[in-house]
């Protein structure tokens, strides 16, 4: 048996291709998926999504919870649950603290650990913080690292992992945005099917990361409040992050203007469709990094590291930090290349180094053999 631990909700939609193709494999190994419950609802709502029922949660979620909290809750919820089912292999995905202590916990009771979207490097333990340090430490404690570029693989490389370890697959988000917007055509948002449907075009913002609060989140919100007065043309669309911190300055720095879109966080098909959609694209999260260059659409990242250097250097993304000048003058470039149309984004999308949408399927054949050697 294996374990896939699952505690938010990147981690759901970058796992579900993985448990999708173990499950469907010709060498079909049973699956536990365990949710840590560190987003609740929502990873349990995307999982539904890919047709994916949870077979347990620990529930840790509380109300102002802290890493040491999400800590104490995963290793004994994650020990009680290796010790009942015995697996043979846990599988984790990606950088948060549900990852490295589903990884710790393997290590403490002696069972293996494939961590998938391994070696992602920022260079910088503090961005972003904590995920640096988890996505590092998971490295040492793996087993098999199922790295989504020949860039990670090679990080790994440097840092002592043996080539029979390392894994280049591909990543699993663009498995999972192929298979749901096949799924999905109408949106749920209100606000997003009214943008979808006006033949305006809009800007798709999201920004959330602990390294953005204050100042830095204020500099970006007043850049693109300067964008959308100087584009008459041009929609906002902004799923609002529920932490206070970003809720309320965002709402106090863009919720009166006209133009732009304040709505609660998208559930994942309204977000496929919404990078579809988007005309441009603003955003300090790690995902849609990856998820933007799947539809060619612009990307400006919010954040002045990125241990995704892959579409910066393969001109699919640009790195802007949190420097309004900076952010407005690159908006407005990538907004004047429009003219490009389809082509520009079939070109984008061709350089998309994060995949082919076959990530999931690599992995489980790996995971197979894996267990068939009995390793």
């Amino acid at each position: 048996m294996i374990l896939v631990v699952v505690g938010t909700r990147p981690e759901a939609i970058k796992m579900a291709p993985v448990v999708l193709a173990l499950r469907n494999h010709v060498h079909a190994v049973p699956v536990r998926l365990l949710l840590t419950g560190q987003h609740d609802t929502l990873a349990t709502d995307v999982l539904r999504s890919f047709g994916l029922t949870p077979d347990g949660n620990l529930g840790i979620m509380r109300e102002a919870q802290t890493l040491y909290d999400v800590a104490q809750g995963c290793l004994a919820g994650i020990r009680d649950e290796i010790r009942r089912s015995t697996p043979r292999l846990i599988l984790v995905q990606g950088d948060t603290a549900s990852v490295f202590f589903g990884a710790l916990t393997g290590f403490f009771e002696g069972i293996p650990v494939g961590h998938v979207e391994a070696g992602l490097r920022s260079g910088d333990m503090a961005r972003p913080f904590p995920e640096e340090g988890f996505r590092r430490m998971t490295g040492v404690l793996a087993r098999l690292h199922f790295a989504p570029t020949p860039g990670a693989a090679e990080n790994l490389r440097r840092e002592g992992v043996p080539d029979d370890r390392i894994h280049v697959t591909g990543n699993t988000v663009v498995d999972a945005l192929l298979d749901i917007t096949r799924r999905t055509s109408e949106p749920r948002d209100s606000d997003l099917r009214t943008l979808l449907s006006s033949g305006h075009r809009f800007a798709l913002l999201t920004t959330h990361r602990r390294e953005s609060w204050g100042p830095p989140l204020e500099r970006i919100l007043t850049a693109v409040l300067r964008l959308v007065h100087e584009t008459p043309d041009l929609r906002l669309l902004v799923p609002v992050h529920p932490n206070p911190r970003v809720r309320d300055t965002v709402v106090r720095d863009l919720g009166n203007h006209p133009r732009i879109h304040l709505t609660p966080p998208l559930g994942y098909e309204d977000l496929a469709l919404a990078l579809a959609g988007a005309a441009l694209v603003l955003t300090d999260s790690g995902g849609i990094q990856e998820e933007a260059p799947t539809f060619g659409v612009p990307l400006l990242v919010l954040r002045e590291v990125t241990e995704r250097p892959e579409g910066v250097e393969a001109g699919v993304a640009e790195l802007v930090g949190s420097d309004p000048e900076r952010i407005l003058a690159a908006a407005q470039r990538a907004l004047s290349a429009d003219d490009q149309g389809r082509e520009g984004r079939e070109g984008r999308r061709r350089a998309n180094p994060y995949g082919d949408g076959r990530a999931g399927l690599r992995i489980a054949d790996i995971v197979a053999d894996f267990l068939e050697a009995g390793r």
